[in-house]
C-alpha cells in the first residue's frame, strides 16, 4: 500500500490538491486541444488518421500503461529526463506530475469536444467573412472561435470532471507523493485501514460530489449550444 500517514491525512488536503491538478490540466490542456480541434476539423493532411490514432490512445490505453509510458518519457534515464535534469526539472513524484498525468488523459476528451464544436461552426459564416477582406486569423478569432466557444467551454468542464477522477496515471506518475496525494490516491491509501472508514467514505462522497457538479455544468453547456445552433439554423 501507499505510504500514507492516516494520522496526517485530511479532508481539505486531497480535495484541494484534486480540484488544483484538474484546474492546472485543463489550462494547460486548453490551447493545444483548441489548434488540434481546428486542425482535426477543418484540414485535411497526410498521417491524419495517425495524428488522431496518437492523440486519442489514453482514451483506450489502460491509465497505468499510459503513466508508465509517461514514467519512461519523463523519467530520469528517459529521452527526456536528461533535457529537464539541465532545466531544474524533475517531473516524476510531484505536483507537476500529477498535472501532466491527469492533462495526457484527458486531453483526447478535449480535444474531441473541440473538434464537434468547430465542425458544428457554419462554414459560409467563415467565407462571408473571406469576402468582406478578413485574413485566415481574423476569421478565426472573429468568427469561428466565437461561435465555437460553448462547446469549446463544455469540453473544458468535460475534461475538468475527467481530471479530477484520474487515478491510473497518476499513481504511476506521482505515486505518493504529498504534493499529488488526490482524492483518489487517498482513498487508495487508507481503504485498507478499517479505523479510516469514515474518511473514505467522506472523500468518496466529496469526488461524486465534484463530478456530479462538473458533469452537470457540462450537460448545462451542451444545451446551450444545441438551442443557439438550433436558432441560428431557424433564422
Amino acid at each position: 500500500m501507499l505510504g500514507l500517514d492516516p494520522s496526517a491525512a485530511t479532508l481539505a488536503d486531497p480535495i484541494a490538491t484534486s480540484l488544483a491538478v484538474a484546474s492546472w490540466a485543463t489550462v494547460i490542456a486548453l490551447p493545444p486541444a483548441i489548434a488540434l480541434g481546428w486542425l482535426l476539423a477543418r484540414r485535411e493532411f497526410f498521417g491524419k488518421a495517425l495524428v488522431s490514432a496518437l492523440l486519442f490512445a489514453p482514451m483506450v490505453l489502460p491509465p497505468v500503461v499510459t503513466g508508465l509510458l509517461l514514467l519512461r518519457l519523463l523519467g530520469r534515464h528517459g529521452p527526456l529526463g536528461p533535457a529537464l535534469a539541465q532545466l531544474g526539472l524533475s517531473i516524476p513524484f510531484s505536483f507537476a506530475a500529477a498535472v501532466v498525468a491527469a492533462t495526457v488523459v484527458g486531453l483526447p476528451l478535449l480535444v474531441m469536444s473541440v473538434r464537434a464544436a468547430f465542425a458544428a461552426v457554419d462554414p459560409r459564416y467563415d467565407a462571408l467573412a473571406a469576402t468582406l477582406g478578413d485574413g485566415a486569423w481574423a476569421r478565426f478569432r472573429r468568427v469561428v472561435l466565437p461561435l465555437s466557444w460553448p462547446g469549446i467551454v463544455g469540453g473544458a468542464v468535460l475534461m475538468f470532471a475527467r481530471a479530477l477522477g484520474e487515478f491510473g496515471a497518476t499513481i504511476m506518475l506521482a505515486g505518493d507523493s504529498d504534493d499529488a496525494r488526490t482524492i483518489a490516491i487517498a482513498i487508495y491509501a487508507l481503504f485498507d485501514d478499517p479505523r479510516q472508514q469514515p474518511e473514505v467514505a467522506r472523500l468518496a462522497g466529496a469526488s461524486v460530489l465534484l463530478s456530479l457538479v462538473a458533469l452537470v455544468a457540462y450537460e448545462r453547456f451542451v444545451r446551450w449550444q444545441r438551442r443557439r445552433l438550433e436558432w441560428d439554423d431557424g433564422a
